[in-house]
């Protein structure tokens, strides 16, 4: 919803928008409220996935460490590397429905017309082939992607070392 209000934004020639409230209203106005949800259903449906594989891969490869060194914790470039692996591993997998929402998300600007998810899907395979279409700029993401699910899941696991000690020695936050 908002790549589409920040693109319209930013086509003066073509739109003339004063403010993000101006956006709002016109848009509703003229295209009507649903058009602000585009792309709404493959975000939901994408982080499922998403989420999903990403978790699941990083569980296993920590408690695969664990079986194969001993060690029950893994040291801080091990969980690291382990979220990288599970960041690249779940934004492959669910990155064809991100390209879904962005097309749809875009649709009005570039002038195309996607009713479906699957719809789109099909346009986008039949237009720019499986690889081409739903996978573009997937490499991009590979350089930002890893790196982030490595620190998100290295920072939650440090978090909840130090609470669990924090609430082990009493402390209760009062």
């Amino acid at each position: 919803m908002f790549i589409l209000i920040f693109l319209l934004m930013l086509l003066p020639a073509l739109f003339r928008y004063s403010n993000i409230l101006h956006v709002f209203v016109r848009i509703s106005r003229d295209e009507g409220l649903k058009t602000l949800y585009r792309g709404f259903a493959p975000t939901m449906l994408g982080v499922i996935p998403y989420a999903g594989l990403s978790f699941f891969t990083y569980d296993t490869l920590k408690k695969l460490h664990s079986e194969h060194t001993g060690r029950p914790d893994p040291y801080s470039y091990e969980r690291m590397a382990f979220g990288a692996c599970a960041g690249l591993i779940s934004q492959s997998a669910s990155y064809p429905l991100d390209v879904v929402r962005r097309r749809m998300q875009t649709a009005g600007v570039t002038g195309h017309t996607y009713g479906t998810i699957l719809g789109t899907m099909k346009e986008i395979v039949v237009e720019e082939g499986l690889i081409r279409g739903l996978y573009k700029g997937l490499s991009m993401n590979w350089v930002k992607g890893p790196l982030a699910v490595g620190i998100s899941f290295t920072t939650f696991d440090h978090t909840q070392i130090v609470l669990k000690k924090l609430h082990e020695m009493g402390y209760t936050g009062r």
